[in-house]
């Protein structure tokens, strides 16, 4: 390679590999496996090494790539948060070894796994834990302190009250947990988590900590990051500390003093990976004496006295057998691979998702091929493509009925699923029912899917209008409920009667229409007889409404089935109307944007109370913001506001308004808060 194309390839991969970064670190949304994405980074370093005059100086191999969102108050990093140097092979292990042993006597290093996580520091003073943050780009990182709360295994008092100790860890969700939240997701037809590491990264971004909580994230604390009133001289110590204090900490951590024995431990952890209960990405090695660590210092980027050893994802081959059909909630047509089972980290796989049919068309899958299956994640198998094509097999079409009942499908639009548009359908029943219930529409508590599984194999629900027949007689017969749960389950089905209009819309499960749009929809069309003659224009007015939910709304209120099932529920006495009309017009005409943590309201209150006299809420400050109303830990929107010259209202101030003062005077009163 010359330096021209040296020079070419080094811009490429830096590009690349900052694309990639963001996808992970920013968005939470990664494209490729992490496997890959060190290999490209590691592909940089060689060439920057080699080819030093054309590195970049934004390159990712010489900092922590992630930026700080304005979602939470920024917080600075006394002591970095780097990051490790991954190898991929023995050799590099020896080599690690070779290169601690120049400068430091007799290293005794400790292995452990590397769980694939996100990253936090956790700050307590006199055993109090008082800030939780993100690792960010390892010096400013994002205030999660309410989302960290949540997380059970974080402990929060100390055994001991120490002056002042930060640890760091790694959030995590549970490869059970994570299968139970893609389940609901799928059931939802919401855009399922690629892994484990981003849907606990994800849940640690929600604004509202109950989502946080509602995810069941866990911790593994693995380094002392600043101690006082405490005196630490190694890793191991630490690491017995930490346990001793009540912190979680990595499951097996070993001291070894050779490279052999570095490589028999890395593999003894990575052939009992399946034996965890989270994923791991490989493990790492850290010299064991903190004051040989001060003696073999970092780079801008990387601890010279650690590395961390990267398994490659292990891809078998395996004949596909069938491919079997999946009626989604929505009618969504999803195709699914079934082969010959094989072992993947450590579980035995006999089928994945082919998603849909371009996706088949871009692999030329056909019934009888033999294909290339890997774990994405170590967790979720999927198909990455054909290794060898059977003989006169053509490339498999999704049916153009449906299997379950037999209607036709249809491709809508220009979207890449064909789907089942008979609402009647027997196979979107099941997962009809369980959205009916869920927490966010109806809210039915006690009503899982298991339940809802049993009330329809025993014949009891085919609607949900039926579900508020069913006796308790009915339900004490299903099979693991007891009468005292069955009476439990009635009420909270009678409860659910009450529920706003807006949910029963969203309970419905009207194609793309959301929580947010089924408000809007409500707010618009208090009575839902409004909606059975509403028209697509109609509809469409409403901001944050488009073309194509507005189509599908009128589509579904046309449908005899719709009707017959809302007169059911009239009758059945589910309210049909929107509990959230404004009883005043006071501020209409006014946006308010809520931020931070208010006195006595929560948000969502205060926001009630503004529609309820016809003013708007916002998620984001604009010029068109009329004011801002401001609690504690308000953040960037607050900031925002008052570069905007946007009023500014406590509290006090916003009930103030609401009693009827005039907005003008809380303008001028309240600007300079």
């Amino acid at each position: 390679m010359d330096e021209t194309q040296a020079k070419q390839k080094i811009d490429q991969l830096t590009e690349l590999v900052l694309y990639h970064s963001r996808r992970y670190y920013d968005q939470d949304a990664p494209e490729i496996e992490d496997y890959e994405y060190d290999r490209l980074l590691h592909q940089l370093m060689d060439l920057e090494e080699a080819y030093p005059q054309f590195a970049h100086p934004d390159s990712p191999t010489k900092r922590v790539v992630g930026q700080v969102k304005n979602t939470f108050a920024p917080v600075e990093h006394k002591v970095q948060m780097g990051s490790l140097q991954d190898v991929f092979s023995p050799e590099e292990v020896f080599a690690f070894h070779e290169r601690v042993q120049e400068q430091v006597a007799d290293p005794v290093y400790v292995v452990e796994p590397k769980i694939d996580g996100l990253s936090v520091s956790l700050e307590y003073r006199d055993g109090v834990f008082v800030r939780g943050s993100t690792r960010g780009d390892g010096f400013i990182g994002e205030d999660v302190t309410l989302n960290l709360k949540t997380v059970k295994s974080i402990p929060q008092k100390l055994k001991d009250p120490i002056a002042f100790l930060e640890v760091r860890g790694e959030v995590y969700m549970s490869e059970q947990n994570f299968q139970k939240l893609t389940a609901e997701q799928e059931i939802r037809e919401e855009k399922l988590f690629k892994n484990p590491r981003n849907a606990a990264a994800g849940s640690l971004r929600q604004k509202d900590p109950s989502v946080a909580a509602r995810r069941n994230l866990d911790i593994f604390v693995f380094n002392v990051q600043q101690i006082e009133g405490k005196s630490l001289s190694g890793h191991k110590e630490s690491l017995d500390f930490l346990k001793d204090q009540g912190f979680p900490v990595s499951p097996s951590y070993r001291q070894v003093s050779s490279a052999e024995e570095m490589m028999a431990e890395i593999r003894r952890i990575g052939e009992n990976r399946e034996t965890y209960a989270f994923g791991i990405d490989g493990a790492v090695v850290k010299v064991d004496d903190f004051s040989q660590r001060e003696q073999l210092g970092s780079t801008a980027k990387y601890p010279k006295w650690a590395i961390a050893y990267k398994y490659p994802p292990e891809e078998k081959p395996t004949v596909l057998l069938d491919i079997q059909i999946n009626v989604g909630r929505t009618g969504v047509l999803t195709p699914t691979a079934v082969f010959e089972p094989i072992s993947l980290a450590g579980t035995t796989v006999s089928r994945a998702v082919l998603h849909n049919q371009a996706f088949i068309d871009e692999k030329q899958i056909a019934v009888g091929d033999t294909i290339l299956v890997r774990k994405a994640g170590d967790i979720i198998p999927e198909v990455i493509g054909v290794v060898s094509h059977a003989p006169g097999k053509k490339v498999y079409q999704i049916p153009d009925v449906c299997p379950a009942c037999g209607s036709p499908v249809f491709f809508e639009g220009d979207q890449a699923a064909k789907r089942c548009q008979n609402s009647d359908c027997p196979a979107q029943l099941l997962r009809n029912l369980i959205h009916f219930a869920s927490r966010d529409a109806m809210d039915i508590e006690g009503m899982g899917p298991s339940i809802v599984e049993n009330l329809v194999a025993a014949g009891l629900v085919k609607s949900p209008a039926d579900l508020y027949d069913i006796t308790l007689e009915e339900v004490s017969a299903l099979d693991r409920l007891a009468q005292k749960s069955g009476a439990n389950l009635l009420a909270s089905i009678e409860k659910s009667k009450q529920n706003d209009l807006s949910r029963l819309l969203f309970a419905l499960g009207i194609r793309g229409i959301g929580q947010k749009a089924a408000k809007l929809l409500a707010a618009r069309f208090p009575d839902i007889e409004m909606l059975f003659s509403a028209s697509e224009e109609e509809i469409s007015q409403i901001d944050g409404f488009g073309g194509i939910m507005a189509q599908a709304v009128v589509e579904y209120f046309s449908l005899d089935t719709t009707r017959h099932l809302v007169e059911r529920l009239k009758k059945a006495g589910v309210n049909t109307c929107s509990q959230a009309l404004p009883t005043g017009d006071r501020l209409a005409g006014f946006t308010f944007v809520l931020t931070g943590t208010l006195p006595n309201l929560t948000r969502s209150e205060a926001g009630g109370l503004i529609e309820k006299q016809g003013g708007k809420v916002s998620s984001s400050v604009s010029r068109k913001t009329s004011y801002v109303v401001a609690g504690e830990e308000a953040g960037s929107k607050l900031a925002k506001a008052q570069n905007l010259g946007i009023p500014i209202l406590d509290e006090a101030a916003l009930l103030a308004l609401l009693d009827g003062e005039n907005p003008a005077a809380h303008a001028e009163k309240e600007s300079s808060f």
